[in-house]
């Protein structure tokens, strides 16, 4: 999980989540920016941690000004939403949808919400050597892009709900323990834990308070 300029059950069993996916993607991401921002699952050699915070923190700021301007015209709303389309992604939809369900369930001030157009920010799939991330284009608009080898080799579900904490504006912290979502693919192929812990959750809830109210 690694590239941005800025989300049920556990039941899902990695082999029935892919044993339909394609071997070449889909739809091509939409062409990176010409520094690349990339926020990912496993630590990379890419980009330097600063410059990785930096840019998980310009996606989250594009997403959260594309839901403000949507806000507006119910500024009294408690939580906002955050809309998503998978078009680009048709092999991962029940890992996004339950990683979707499981941050809902885990958060008061920001809600996920499928679109049938263009979300505040899109999921996309193929193959990269970097793995899955979550990036800004530059453009005011971000993606998620989930490689295939990568959630084969790893749980697919947490690859998915990891890189939709950074949408929400969790930053990587791959030190962390199998309980720390955002920990990744730090503990190895053998965690599957697809949950944000406490202070995870409680992180989001004071980015997302208020709906806005706290957000300028």
């Amino acid at each position: 999980m690694k590239r941005s300029v800025l989300s049920a059950a556990l039941g899902l069993a990695l082999a029935a989540g892919l044993a339909t996916l394609p071997v070449t993607a889909a739809t091509a991401a939409p062409a990176a920016p010409a520094v690349p921002a990339v926020q990912g699952y496993t630590p990379s050699t890419h980009a330097a941690p600063a410059a990785e915070t930096a840019d998980n923190q310009a996606f989250f700021r594009a997403v959260m000004a594309s839901a403000k301007a949507r806000q507006a015209a119910n500024p009294w709303l408690l939580s906002v939403t955050v809309t998503y389309d998978t078009a680009n992604a048709p092999s991962f939809t029940s890992q996004i949808s339950q990683a979707a369900q499981i941050w809902n369930g885990s958060v008061s001030g920001v809600r996920l919400q499928e679109t049938g157009g263009n979300g505040d920010f899109s999921y996309y799939e193929g193959s990269d050597s970097r793995g899955s991330y979550a990036s800004t284009d530059g453009h005011g608009h971000g993606y998620v892009f989930l490689d295939y080898q990568q959630n084969q080799q790893y749980s697919s579900l947490r690859v998915v709900a990891h890189e939709t904490g950074h949408v929400l504006g969790l930053p990587d912290d791959y030190a962390g323990p199998c309980s720390e979502l955002m920990s990744g693919g730090g503990p190895g192929p053998s965690c599957t834990n697809p949950y944000p812990d406490g202070n995870e959750r409680s992180q989001v809830d004071y980015l997302w308070a208020n709906g806005l109210a706290a957000r300028n």
